[in-house]
């Protein structure tokens, strides 16, 4: 057998690495990032431990990888409707959107990682957080190419004020964070911030107290 180069880990071959990435999101979902443990994670995909910890060298690297690759980690999918507005409720409304519940329960389940595992931030912060601010920035920047907004913008602030909103909500104001809110917060928010007069309320909206 060839020894492996300095560095390099073996790769756990498909449908069994996507078992072991699932098992990851769901015990990731019951019992939060502090209590998880790549032996739990090897008792719920019934996987060998030494299979882990050749693959992950760390809880951290495991998690991270298991939140951009699961199948059942929220993903998200690019839009490109002609308008900002379709395009910011397409991409962030749904159960699968980055703030639909499955990405808010996700995120709940490591926040506090955030700020004791620096690792783990560094990690999430790369390859988790870093791709779907690269989906967010290209709708404004498709805005603003087809004349829509204008380039004058502070999209800096402007851009991850949705998500920063929805998730102030569910995590400080204990309310419910749903594709309504996500609508209202795009329609009395974001489309007023960049220039835009959001549509008129359906009669539904406007009975809502």
């Amino acid at each position: 057998m060839v020894p492996l180069a300095a560095g390099i880990r073996p790769r756990v071959a498909g449908a069994r690495e996507e078992e072991i990435l699932d098992a990851t999101v769901r015990l990731l979902l019951e019992v939060g990032y502090d209590r998880l443990t790549l032996d739990a994670v090897a008792k719920e995909a019934r996987a060998g431990k030494a299979t882990l910890y050749r693959r992950w060298e760390s809880k951290a690297s495991l998690v991270v990888d298991a939140m951009v690759r699961a199948k059942q980690a929220p993903h998200v999918e690019a839009h490109d409707t002609g308008s900002l507005r379709e395009d910011l409720l397409r991409t962030f409304c749904g159960q699968h959107g980055p703030v639909g519940s499955d990405a808010t329960a996700l995120m709940g389940a490591v926040v506090t990682a955030l700020a004791s595992d620096p690792d783990f931030a560094s990690r999430f912060r790369e390859q988790v957080i870093a791709p779907k601010v690269a989906v967010s920035d290209e709708i404004y920047r498709r805005a603003v190419a087809r004349g829509e907004i204008s380039a004058d913008l502070d999209l800096e602030v402007i851009g991850p004020a949705l998500a920063g909103i929805v998730l102030h909500r569910t995590f400080v104001l204990g309310l419910v964070s749903d594709d309504e809110s996500v609508q209202r917060v795009v329609d009395h928010v974001i489309l007023p911030a960049c220039g835009l007069v959001p549509p008129a309320p359906s009669s539904q909206e406007a009975d809502r107290p």
